[in-house]
């Protein structure tokens, strides 16, 4: 909650500048084309419902300050998976050579949630050989990998919970009531902003191109998500 509460609110400028949003048009998933938003079944053929957002968050605390969080979901993606990637900030003294510069990558801490729980913390490692060349390299704990008893799905987990009295899982009243305070200024920006570019992604991509520009712009891009299993 207190992370909720220290989250900075949007002005209509601010959703502006730091919110992508998108609705998915026709496209081919698995050699099947398949039909946009607005030619759904029951969908308004003019709809401006979104079904794509990518936002730049950032929390006003002394931790996280000028920290920027980036977030993106939708529907009809590329892949279906909830990942979570903290690159980490370079250090002040490097002890490679000036040369690996061209080589050389920000250490990365990935934790994917679904469909597969894993955590991989990607470093840089010498490569073996007279030659001064790093190689990104992964440290990986694969729960599948590990564990051969099958993980519960999460609405079992979360309905024996219920049963049992445990709200570890679940979010608080305050807590539900201050994640609506931060997004409804987005929501009521976009509403008075109706866009006149939907659909602006076909499905089976990332996205609009707007969301690629929404962090090229702070000199960043979207990390590919390390699965296997697709949509």
């Amino acid at each position: 909650v207190d992370v909720l509460r220290a989250m900075r609110r949007f002005t209509p400028e601010a959703v502006r500048d730091n919110t992508v949003r998108g609705q998915y048009g026709a496209g081919w998933i698995e050699g099947k084309q398949v039909p946009g938003y607005r030619e759904e079944e029951g969908a308004n053929e003019q709809s401006n419902t979104e079904t794509f957002a990518a936002i730049k968050f950032f929390v006003d605390n002394w931790r996280w300050q000028g920290v920027p969080f980036y977030l993106r979901t939708g529907k009809r993606l590329h892949r279906s998976a909830s990942v979570i990637t903290i690159q980490f900030k370079d250090v002040p003294h490097f002890i490679f050579p000036t040369e690996t510069a061209e080589t050389r990558r920000q250490n990365r801490l990935i934790i994917n949630i679904q469909p597969e729980m894993s955590i991989r913390l990607q470093v840089q490692a010498k490569r073996p050989g007279v030659d001064m060349v790093l190689n990104t390299v992964d440290m990986v704990f694969d729960y599948k990998g590990t564990y051969v008893a099958q993980a519960p799905e999460a609405y079992e987990t979360l309905l024996l919970d219920v049963m049992l009295g445990d709200q570890t899982l679940f979010m608080r009243g305050d807590q539900v009531e201050e994640a609506w305070d931060l997004v409804m200024p987005i929501l009521s920006t976009w509403q008075n902003r109706l866009s006149q570019n939907f659909p602006n992604y076909s499905a089976d991509a990332w996205g609009p191109e707007a969301a690629e520009a929404l962090v090229a712009k702070d000199g960043y891009h979207w990390f590919t998500i390390p699965l296997d299993t697709k949509k």
